[in-house]
């Protein structure tokens, strides 16, 4: 019987992490650990669309985490038009454990623009909505 060896993981800078157990469905929290979103999707750099991977070429390094309507396309496939997805650059990821925590404020976030449209043009119309409920 041939044994298969398994390679050594690489040596690259920086943290290696497995997207699947590690990132994708955690929870985004902003600087003051305020929750922002989920994580539905990243973006890579240098991975071959529909060719086998080269074991030689260096790891894909992620550039940006993605959020957006992933729901029905979970329930029915496909994917949601990339115009579709919010984008936060991975540069403003400042922790990753059970969440993964951004070094900004979520308003600074284009992936909230939804909940601050809702916030500011329908919850502030009704009576008390723009007082704090604690």
């Amino acid at each position: 019987m041939n044994a298969r060896r398994l390679q050594p993981a690489p040596a690259e800078a920086g943290q290696v992490l497995d997207a699947a157990l590690h990132l994708l469905d955690r929870q985004v929290l902003d600087r003051d650990s305020v929750p922002v979103t989920t994580v539905d999707d990243l973006e890579i750099t240098d991975v071959p669309v529909d060719r086998p991977l080269d074991p030689d070429a260096s790891a894909p390094v992620i550039t940006a985490i993605l959020t957006g309507p992933v729901l029905a396309t979970r329930i029915f496939g496909g994917r949601p038009p990339a115009s579709r997805m919010a984008r936060i650059p991975w540069r403003l990821v400042h922790w990753i454990d059970t969440t993964v925590q951004v070094g900004v404020f979520q308003d600074e976030l284009e992936a909230t623009w939804t909940e601050r449209w809702v916030r500011d043009r329908i919850i502030r119309r009704i009576p008390g909505g723009s007082h704090d409920p604690g």
